[in-house]
């Protein structure tokens, strides 16, 4: 594995990880006396479905790309800057997408780990097209979403809502710049 690839899977794993540390600074706000074990199970929730997933979207992605292998690096970067643009667009929202909910509540803990996955099962679709193996970036980001996570959720008692939206914003932007990456790399590939 390259420094490169590694940095490229470390900062994908912390592009994705934003909405789940949104997410976890939100508990945070709402639940300012959370305790340790509490936070490790929202944590692990969230970074298992964020690991999780990538696998789900690489098993489909390698069954679909050899019909579309003349197109997969444009289909990894729309759908990486759709996810990045989603992103961006909460992040600049004033309101808050989360109510008063109660976190710890397995469905909702459930709901809000599949939500905060979504993008993680295009990104590991684009891995199926793009034929990256899956086990390293998949190890990267469940640990990084966890990290995330529990820092979210430490911040959240001493931070204003506002930065978590930033937060949203800045991991959009970064899937984004990967998606480029990726579309630029394949270009010069085919030029060559």
């Amino acid at each position: 594995m390259t420094t490169a690839k590694f940095i490229t899977f470390l900062l994908l794993g912390i592009g994705l990880s934003f909405d789940s540390f949104a997410v976890s600074v939100s508990c945070g706000l709402m639940k300012r006396e959370i305790k340790f074990k509490q936070a490790t199970l929202v944590a692990a929730s969230l970074a298992f479905f964020q690991a999780t997933f990538p696998v789900i979207g690489w098993l489909i992605g390698e069954a679909v790309k050899n019909l579309i292998s003349s197109v997969d690096h444009w289909i990894a970067f729309g759908l990486l800057a759709l996810i990045g643009g989603k992103m961006i667009v909460e992040g600049i929202k004033e309101d808050g997408t989360l109510k008063n909910f109660d976190p710890f509540k397995i469905s909702v803990l459930i709901g809000l780990s599949i939500a905060t996955s979504i993008d993680a099962l295009v990104v590991g679709l684009s891995f199926g097209f793009l034929e990256i193996p899956i086990l390293f970036p998949v190890l990267v980001i469940g640990s990084v979403t966890f990290i995330a996570a529990m820092l979210g959720m430490l911040f959240g008692k001493n931070i204003s809502a506002k930065r978590s939206h930033q937060s949203l914003m800045i991991g959009g932007i970064i899937l984004i710049a990967i998606g480029l990456k990726i579309l630029a790399e394949h270009l010069f590939m085919q030029a060559i």
